[in-house]
């Protein structure tokens, strides 16, 4: 039985709880706001799921300091990024956020950057360490956890590894970082090889998480062209979820370049986004415009809210609890509309998809 069979089901025990259970009534029953521009009222509330999530492993908090300090990296690494939060520390900001999964996306992809310079020559080693603890998640905290393994999809090491991982009954899919692993895609030669793991992603049933921004200055419209032409059809029924609205935090000229670009595919062939799902997680802050926000909005209703879903990108978004609930109501979607996106459950985000993947 395929995955997608699961997409109309609902979580029972796992995504149980009854102040999600009171929230989602609360908002059910305010309606359909009586115009669609009406503004929101502030959720104050996370989704039962939190779609984009990250723990580094041991492995990668030792590769740390060395590739933040790297002369190939593009910035400096954030704060919050070095921290070594554990899966504890995290479930207490989940539990008092009211989330009841997340779905962690290995950061076992630094290891194999072109950023860290010089390159780790036992860079294949923490890759697959980071990503087996990673995995390892699901098992420690039943249900509370959806793992998807990192490679970069460049590397000679992407295929085997995702062939490794890919009959393991506790991955939920494979996270690709489209800036971090220095993809062109505007390279035909790397395009291929993006669309070389999608095809296994089809093969092994995996889902896919994709940053898909590139360091290209001008990235935007022309690449998701390329993407949706070369790289996405080769994913055929796989669950496709693009981190960040297309871009890669915040809302800038070319974010809304990309998601625009998506928005006017899926309204000339509504088919493309059959499996695709966008996340919303950093895409606002506290000291976002307005008219970035209401830009945001209408590529969404453009889109349709049911194709995006609820995410944090913790720890980058900082205290759970502060970011649902002050930051998440700054966007001006009505009240149907966050229900939408809060109560949004696709197939991959389940606590028996990793297992019902691999059903004949």
């Amino acid at each position: 039985m395929r995955a997608g069979s699961f997409r109309s089901s609902v979580l029972a025990a796992v995504l149980a709880g009854a102040a999600l259970l009171a929230s989602a009534a609360a908002l059910a029953q305010a309606g359909p706001e009586s115009s669609p521009v009406a503004p929101a009222s502030p959720p104050g509330v996370a989704g039962e799921v939190d779609h984009h999530m990250h723990v580094h492993s041991p492995a990668i908090l030792e590769f740390l300091p060395g590739y933040c300090s790297s002369e190939g990296r593009i910035g400096s690494c954030p704060v919050e990024f070095t921290k070594a939060y554990s899966p504890e520390d995290l479930i207490a900001q989940m539990d008092k956020s009211g989330i009841a999964r997340g779905l962690i996306m290995s950061s076992a992809y630094l290891a194999e950057s072109p950023m860290m310079q010089p390159p780790r020559p036992d860079a294949p080693r923490i890759l697959r360490a980071a990503n087996a603890w990673s995995v390892d998640l699901a098992r420690r905290f039943p249900g509370r956890f959806g793992i998807y393994i990192g490679v970069n999809p460049v590397t000679a090491t992407a295929l085997p590894e995702i062939a490794h991982w890919g009959s393991n009954p506790d991955v939920t899919g494979i996270k690709l970082h489209l800036t971090n692993s220095g993809v062109d895609l505007r390279d035909p030669e790397q395009v291929a090889k993006l669309a070389d793991v999608f095809r296994l992603a089809e093969r092994t049933h995996l889902a896919i998480m994709i940053h898909m921004r590139t360091r290209a200055t001008d990235y935007g419209a022309r690449d998701v062209r390329v993407f949706l032409r070369d790289v996405l059809p080769a994913a055929g029924d796989t669950p496709v979820q693009i981190a960040h609205a297309a871009g890669w935090g915040g809302i800038d000229v070319q974010t809304l370049s990309a998601l625009g670009a998506f928005a006017d595919a899926i309204e000339a062939d509504p088919s493309i986004a059959r499996h695709l799902t966008f996340d919303l997680a950093m895409v606002w802050k506290a000291d976002t415009p307005e008219a970035d926000r209401a830009a945001l909005v209408a590529l969404i209703r453009r889109i349709g809210p049911e194709h995006f879903v609820p995410g944090s990108d913790f720890p980058f978004s900082g205290d759970l609890a502060d970011y649902y609930g002050t930051v998440y109501p700054l966007l001006p979607l009505t009240k149907a509309e966050w229900h939408t996106i809060l109560t949004n459950h696709p197939a991959y985000d389940h606590a028996d998809f990793p297992r019902a993947r691999l059903e004949p």
